[in-house]
């Protein structure tokens, strides 16, 4: 006759586990150190803001214009402008890597700016050995010499229009700053990390301690000893993921326009698959070394690649787009960046969460199939 689920099994089975948790330090080390140094990492070591890049400048024009737009370049935030007369020599600071753009202003580019009132070419060179720096360096080199057009014509439209100015605003990020979503993005990869190293070790640790044959001869059913096991780690993981929250707000200054209760009802949908990924691959191999390389390649990996964290899933192959969709950070990282940058759009939030628990709903379904109190 199966055993009846009992409360009181269900109380004792949960100090048991709560117990086994504070005196294991890993644990405690995965669920509060762990977010601290990642949030250390992705907060401090990756940016998609480019400032100070060395680019040389020559000017072969030494009109009023070219001199303007040498200054445009000179003074902008992005750049550190060597300015040389031999182009040559610029030449060799590029292959050298001491600069990595030169920008050069031709010779007729005030002559056809008075005559026409357009200017003359800017060539843009860039060493194309590293790609994503030279995009950058040729992206930012067009957009100082656009912004610098756009602020001569906003100049000649004044004085025709009687003062009227062109001033650009940005919603949302208004300092165009990339930690802003970057770190908010990092939540997904981080707890994805931490939430199946969790779990991943709790029953394969129950049975290469031998206390696994204590437990199947009891009366503890299995659902009883699945809702023991993920419980504590549910609580951690909450614990981990306000860890990250502070962080963002009070040392990144990310704001935060979204309320308390979305955060945290989507931190909750996402800790199921999360938690629940780690205690499938946990019951399916038993060996605690195996489990956590499997819950390292199966969940860390796919959550820092195919998320969108930092590669844009548009921008990947189609087969590899249609992977990117059974991976639940991929729905954490959208809903959570709205919620620290425009508040809360339920339009946007109530699916995602709909579709980790999906997630949830799954792998727990697995758990139940693979659990079993038997020995083989």
């Amino acid at each position: 006759m199966a055993a009846r689920f009992s409360s009181l099994r269900l109380r004792a089975l949960f100090i048991k586990e709560v117990l086994q948790v504070l005196r294991d330090p890993s644990t405690i080390l995965i669920a509060v150190f762990l977010p601290i140094m990642l949030v250390f990492l992705f907060g401090y070591g990756v940016s998609l803001d480019t400032s100070a890049v060395k680019l040389g400048l020559v000017q072969q024009s030494g009109g009023p214009a070219s001199l303007s737009l040498t200054s445009a370049y000179v003074n902008s935030p992005y750049f550190e402008v060597t300015q040389s007369n031999d182009k040559d020599a610029l030449f060799d600071d590029l292959t050298a890597g001491r600069i990595r753009g030169i920008v050069t202003i031709s010779s007729d580019f005030d002559r056809l700016y008075a005559s026409t009132g357009k200017p003359g070419q800017v060539q843009i060179i860039t060493d194309g050995s590293n790609p994503n720096t030279a995009n950058f360096v040729s992206a930012y080199a067009q957009g100082v010499h656009a912004q610098w057009l756009l602020s001569e014509s906003a100049q000649d439209d004044s004085a025709r229009s009687g003062g009227i100015q062109i001033l650009p605003q940005f919603w949302y990020n208004t300092a165009l700053t990339s930690r802003n979503f970057l770190v908010p993005g990092s939540f997904a990869v981080i707890l994805t990390m931490i939430g199946s190293l969790l779990t991943a070790l709790v029953v394969a640790r129950e049975w290469e301690r031998g206390t696994m044959e204590a437990l199947i001869a009891t009366p503890v059913t299995i659902p009883e000893f699945i809702i023991t096991k993920m419980t504590p780690y549910f609580i951690l993981g909450l614990i981990a993921a306000t860890i990250c929250t502070l962080m963002a707000a009070y040392l990144f200054d990310v704001p935060f326009r979204g309320s308390i209760f979305a955060l945290y009802a989507l931190y909750a949908a996402f800790l199921l698959p999360a938690l629940g990924q780690g205690l499938l691959i946990s019951a399916a191999l038993k060996n605690q070394f195996v489990a956590s390389q499997v819950a390292l390649l199966t969940a860390f990996l796919p959550a820092f690649l195919l998320s969108g964290f930092i590669f844009e899933i548009s921008s990947m192959p189609t087969w590899i787009q249609a992977i990117t969709y059974a991976v639940p950070a991929r729905y954490l990282i959208p809903p959570l960046q709205s919620l620290f940058l425009t508040g809360n759009v339920w339009e946007l939030l109530l699916p995602n969460i709909a579709i980790l628990l999906g997630f949830g709903a799954l792998f727990f379904i697995l758990i139940f199939r693979v659990t079993k109190k038997k020995l083989d």
